[in-house]
């Protein structure tokens, strides 16, 4: 490679970290000229042979380039629903067509084309069809889960001022309000059901305050004991959002008829202040057209670099929005022409963190049904079982989910030889009680897969005197039939209300994802008798 080759590769490699927002989804990835060279393959291999010289270039991932556009995302879209709102979003601004569950796809899908469906504005899979798609071909997937650990509002969660204090009452999900939610800034935001007061039709509007609203104290060291837990969840980890102490003045506080509030109606169950202040952002007069809402809350404290050298990430809701975005980037930068005749597709499933029996959680027939229908669009009148099961068999899982990375304070809780770092690779998981769907063949593909795009790979396994956690792998893999792996992003902290990943390790998800889908139709062929 020339001297001048040099300089401009890292001119533009200056350019894209300069460059931000919504350009990024194109810019960040640049052509490289790959150098030739000999195939080393003897001539009985003649499809290795062939893929090693298919082409003469490949495009190479900037790492760095996604930081940024990583840590913008993640505090712009706190909750499951905002993020299924921005994702589908993007892909509209690429090209992609929404879908509806209740219409018939049969005489929408086209080779060449690009379409997303939602479930619940929770859950969302998006698909590129290539334009050599035939019915039976495989279909590449990366999958992961957009739900994370949060404090969701009780159905009732107006709750009798205490000490003067205005509490709302919420239940955690998943393992929410563990010690780190203590003295946390938190805000509140998500979905609001709204009816039409003219048409009767309701629709939903998603809501988030940018500032804090909440808090749950702790209690002073200086107590003692009871200062030290366990903790109650029902009644010591109850947020405080406001203050009253009308009873020390003599006057009561407002009533909810005071307020505007009609009795019966579903905002005289929250608190009047906070139905007020919702429905001050969502531009809503009638307090009794709210229906209903789904409202949680966050840690407000913004995602951001950090280090001496800004090689982290600090952020809240990494498990699993990380290898979401990192995914749904891999695919918009994935070439047409790549993998031209399979399907790529990318799924977010909700509900992982409470085990993924709902609806749009990964147990459901959400992935399933769209394969399905993918198949039959293409199929005509030779639709059935057969050629169904053809195209699982020819598909493949990559199921990726955060990985913890190595804790240099608790180096004695991890495997030797298995524990991942921050801004070196994705991190194949593996467990040996099927905690994880990897075996031998999906890692050897997806070993092939780095070989192909310049990706390294890391490996985690849980010691033996450790409990293992889950995936959306084992689950996905076991109901549609098809090959799978786990492999996901490390990160320290996992299930903190805080989480730390490395500046480089978004976009080196990124760089293996979009691998993955370029080249997964060739290393596919390699593994035929699989």
């Amino acid at each position: 490679m020339t001297k001048q080759r040099i300089a401009t590769i890292r001119a533009s490699i200056e350019t894209l970290r300069l460059s931000d927002g919504d350009q990024l989804a194109q810019a960040r990835y640049i052509p490289i000229p790959a150098p030739q060279q000999q195939s080393q393959q003897p001539n009985h291999h003649p499809q290795s042979r062939t893929m090693a010289s298919r082409t003469s270039s490949t495009d190479s991932i900037a790492p760095e380039a996604y930081a940024k556009p990583f840590c913008d995302f993640m505090t712009a879209n706190p909750t499951v629903f905002h993020a299924v709102e921005h994702f589908s979003k993007q892909l509209e601004q690429h090209g992609y067509k929404r879908l509806s569950e209740r219409d018939v796809w049969t005489s929408e899908l086209r080779r060449g084309g690009k379409y997303y469906c939602t479930r619940n504005g929770s859950a969302l899979i998006a698909f590129a069809i290539g334009k050599d798609y035939k019915s039976g071909n495989g279909i590449g997937i990366v999958a992961g889960h957009i739900d994370a650990l949060t404090a969701k509002l009780k159905p009732v969660s107006q709750l009798p001022v205490k000490a003067g204090f205005v509490q709302l009452g919420v239940a955690p999900y998943a393992g929410a309000l563990n010690k780190t939610w203590w003295d946390r800034d938190l805000s509140i935001g998500g979905r609001v059901l709204v009816r039409d007061p003219q048409t009767g039709n309701v629709e939903a509007k998603l809501v988030k305050l940018d500032w804090p609203i909440a808090r749950i104290p702790s209690l002073a060291e200086h107590f003692g004991a009871p200062a030290q837990g366990p903790f109650n969840k029902e009644t010591q980890m109850v947020p405080i959002i406001g203050i009253d102490n009308s009873d020390l003045f003599g006057h009561q506080a407002e009533s909810q008829s005071d307020s505007g509030i009609k009795p019966g109606t579903f905002a005289a169950t929250q608190p009047p202040k906070l139905v007020k202040v919702i429905a001050g952002q969502l531009g809503i007069r009638d307090y009794s057209t709210i229906v209903n809402w789904e409202l949680e809350l966050f840690d407000s404290q913004p995602a951001q670099l950090g280090g001496l050298e800004k090689d982290f990430i600090f952020a809240g809701r990494i498990d699993d929005k990380l290898c979401c975005y990192a995914a749904q980037e891999a695919l918009l930068a994935s070439p047409d022409e790549a993998s031209s005749g399979i399907v790529k597709m990318v799924g977010m499933f909700d509900d992982e963190e409470v085990g993924s029996l709902l609806r749009q959680g990964a147990r459901s027939n959400f992935m399933s049904s769209v394969i399905e229908r993918i198949t039959e669009a293409f199929a005509g009148p030779n639709y059935g079982p057969n050629i169904l099961s053809k195209t699982v068999a020819n598909s493949f899982l990559l199921s990726s989910d955060v990985i913890h990375a190595v804790n240099p304070n608790f180096l004695n809780v991890y495997l030797e030889n298995h524990a991942p770092r921050l801004n070196v690779g994705v991190a194949i998981s593996a467990d040996t009680n099927a905690h994880m769907t990897t075996d031998s063949v999906s890692t050897a593909i997806l070993q092939r897969i780095a070989e192909r795009c310049g990706s390294k790979l890391q490996v985690f396994h849980i010691r033996n005197d450790s409990r293992s956690g889950g995936t959306i792998g084992p689950m996905t893999s076991a109901r549609i039939g098809m090959r799978a792996i786990d492999a996901g992003i490390p990160q320290l902290s996992m299930h903190s209300i805080r989480a730390t990943t490395g500046s480089l390790d978004p976009g080196l998800g990124v760089k293996l994802f979009k691998g993955f889908f370029d080249y997964f139709e060739e290393v596919d062929k390699e593994f035929a008798s699989f």
